[in-house]
């Protein structure tokens, strides 16, 4: 392949090169399109096309905020008509050596929110895709990257329009490259680690109090949205239904209220600030007084999960600490069938959703290790029958020495 080797700078003139509404300077963006470059070059990919779902639910939205701070106004994906197709759908076209073209489902680029000067917005992204590909005239591995999110719909006509394509597909790929942080977006984790605490704190003392799992997540969301921001599920449960994460799930939570004695726990879970995810969860007891069994069952969970993060420090195996997990775990005598299913992880990386690697044997590699400046979760949740479900998880930056935990709400409530 024939590219340029030199880093590659947006035009500042068509940029605002700084302003509120964009988390970070410009060249943190050239840097990642540069690392993106890099792998591209080692895999020998010539064209990467860089998929995203991303207004309405932001799960897979990551990569393209990641690369171009983009995030449609849209609210979701609207039925195709005569007029617009794939609605909430966004790529970002990369090639070595030029800056990236962000094709997206909107028709005016805000040039003071995205971060590169190659815009289009046509009723039709998935044509418009296709049509910026045929400018490329791609000789090599054309990648793919967000086969999850685009539905099979779409790649047929994707497809359709470009034979003779020789196609790759990788949607790990812009993920490993996000997965060790710069120094900014530990200092924004940092920020949004600190809002999320200032939510969740409160969301468990409401729940201590007696008031309404509802009231909860209310006190909890009104500060998210003060501080700027934002949250993708609240799940809540109390009392004869806590071994489920969620009362309701249709919402997150219910409109009852616990009764003194009930276990409760709440999550706040979701990009919290700045497109950046932390999934905070605690437990506690209505009433604020454990019984002896509720107590050994919240204690022993919190102890485990202590554990396992002392366990953490650049360089250690993810596998080894999940076999810890399972050892920890069957030592404990506790044991959640409903949610141990749902996620049979002890934790997970953080960057634009929960991400790998995961801790846990059979979802992670003998290579998988702990890399400096990764965001990451330890997480679990055990049941004692006739007392209840416990939760836990809490976040953190793995640094040189160990972790430095992000989200402070208290382990224990007593």
């Amino acid at each position: 392949m024939n590219v340029q080797n030199s880093a590659v700078k947006v035009d500042r003139a068509k940029l605002e090169p700084a302003t509120e509404w964009r988390p970070f300077p410009l060249d943190e963006y050239e840097a990642r399109w540069q690392r993106v470059h890099d792998e591209m070059q080692k895999k020998g990919y010539e064209l990467a096309v860089v998929w995203g779902k991303t207004s309405g639910v932001y799960e897979r939205a990551g990569d393209v905020l990641y690369l171009a701070n983009f995030f449609s106004t849209h609210s979701g994906q609207e039925p195709d008509t005569v007029l617009w197709n794939g609605r909430a759908y966004s790529a970002v076209l990369m090639q070595p050596g030029q800056v990236p073209e962000l094709v997206t489902d909107e028709a005016e680029g805000r040039f003071d929110i995205i971060a590169t000067d190659r815009f289009s917005g046509p009723y039709d992204p998935i044509n418009g895709v296709a049509e910026s590909i045929k400018k490329f005239k791609p000789k090599g591995k054309v990648v793919v990257v967000g086969t999850d999110p685009l539905p099979m719909k779409y790649w047929k006509q994707l497809d359709a329009q470009l034979p003779g394509i020789d196609w790759a597909f990788d949607d790990d790929f812009i993920r490993n490259v996000r997965l060790v942080k710069s120094p900014r977006e530990l200092d924004l984790f940092r920020e949004a680690g600190e809002l999320v605490t200032k939510a969740h704190i409160p969301m468990m003392e409401a729940l201590i109090a007696g008031k309404k799992e509802s009231e909860a997540a209310g006190i909890a969301g009104k500060i998210l949205l003060e501080g700027g921001g934002n949250w993708h599920r609240m799940p809540i449960s109390h009392g004869a239904v806590s071994e489920y994460l969620e009362s309701d799930p249709l919402t997150g939570f219910s409109t009852r209220a616990p009764k003194k004695g009930d276990i409760v726990h709440g999550f706040i879970y979701g990009p919290i600030y700045k497109g950046y995810w932390l999934d905070p969860g605690r437990t506690a007891v209505c009433g604020g007084k454990p019984n002896a069994e509720q107590k050994k069952l919240i204690e022993t969970l919190v102890g485990v999960m202590r554990k396992l993060m002392a366990e953490i420090r650049p360089g250690v195996s993810v596998k080894k600490v999940g076999e810890l997990g399972d050892k920890l775990t069957a030592e404990s005598g506790y044991y959640n069938e409903v949610l141990k299913t749902n996620w049979p992880y002890y934790g997970h990386s953080n960057g634009c959703m929960w991400e790998a690697p995961y801790i846990e044997p059979r979802l992670c590699t003998d290579e998988d290790k702990f890399l400096e400046n990764m965001v990451a979760s330890v997480e679990a949740f055990y049941t004692a029958d006739g007392v209840g479900t416990a939760v836990f998880e809490t976040n953190f930056i793995i640094n040189k020495d160990g972790v430095e935990e992000i989200t402070k709400t208290p382990h224990l409530f007593w």
